[in-house]
């Protein structure tokens, strides 16, 4: 596992500032980081896309960060091996944090399909006091499958496409999720009711 302690460079100085409660204070939000995972076309993405617009329209500070548009520029260099996987997660996990402590609901749509890989994420939000909120999206392979929006899935059984989650690598869900969807049962206006429902009764939002 990618180390969240040790810095490479040695001349370097951590800067202080406003702190947390004072930004929450004076922007009167809390910031929270919704790591959805589950699944490719399980939902992740409509969800977080849903859920920005309505926090947005209740007048709350909302950012969404998704899997396939951070490949396009900061992880770009990365493909989808499990060591291109767990920095992939580490790199987002530290950009959550980041807009997450600007007093923020960050929501990050990613197949983080490795419960090491996601456990990462939570440590670097709870080495920084921010909340971190895992919702499985979840839907049966047979139904994604089903749904191939993007005609990933037949491209993996033809073995067109590499190590790709649920098919030739591994999708390990998570274990206790603050939230579980399953949107093979819920639709879309649904699971944001009970997102909103859950960050309502936290506090953070």
């Amino acid at each position: 596992m990618a180390s969240i302690t040790t810095p490479v460079a040695t001349n370097i100085v951590w800067h202080e500032g406003i702190t947390q409660a004072q930004r929450d204070e004076l922007t009167g939000q809390k910031g929270v980081t919704v790591w959805f995972t589950g699944l490719s076309a399980s939902g992740k993405s409509t969800l977080a896309c849903a859920l920005e617009l309505e926090l947005l329209q209740k007048g709350k500070r909302a950012f969404r960060l998704d899997g396939d548009n951070v490949r396009f520029g900061l992880n770009k260099d990365l493909g989808f091996s499990p060591a291109d996987r767990e920095e992939n997660i580490r790199r987002v996990g530290e950009v959550a944090k980041l807009v997450a402590s600007s007093s923020t609901a960050t929501l990050t749509a990613f197949i983080s399909p490795y419960l090491a890989d996601r456990q990462l994420a939570r440590s670097i939000h709870d080495a920084a006091k921010i909340p971190f909120v895992e919702v499985f999206v979840d839907a049966p392979l047979e139904e994604v499958e089903k749904r191939d929006p993007k005609g990933l899935y037949k491209k993996a059984r033809a073995g067109i496409i590499k190590d790709f989650t649920g098919i030739s690598a591994p999708y390990e869900a998570p274990e206790k999720p603050e939230v579980h969807i399953k949107t093979a049962e819920c639709d879309i206006p649904g699971g944001v009711k009970i997102l909103v429902e859950y960050l309502e009764s936290q506090g953070y939002i």
